[in-house]
């Protein structure tokens, strides 16, 4: 099983979708709620050089937004 993690917001249509999907296929993941906690959100930004949500990262591979193909992939 692979280490995943989601940096999102609670009202990011795309987080919501990336959740839905991790769920639906039973990935365990980690979820951190970049709106209510600022040390989260500090080191996703340091991360990933922006402030765009969701940012998943699947083992050492970040993936911007919800691209469900790539995800896939790196889950595989």
């Amino acid at each position: 099983m692979k280490n995943v993690t989601i940096y999102s917001t609670p009202t990011c249509h795309y987080c919501n979708l990336a959740k839905d999907f991790f769920k639906k296929n039973n990935v365990v993941y980690t979820e951190y709620n970049v709106a209510q906690d600022p040390n989260k959100r500090k080191e996703m930004v340091e991360k990933s050089g922006q402030m765009g949500v969701p940012v998943i990262f699947i083992e050492n591979e970040m993936i911007v937004g919800f691209d469900e193909e790539t995800i896939k992939k790196a889950l595989s």
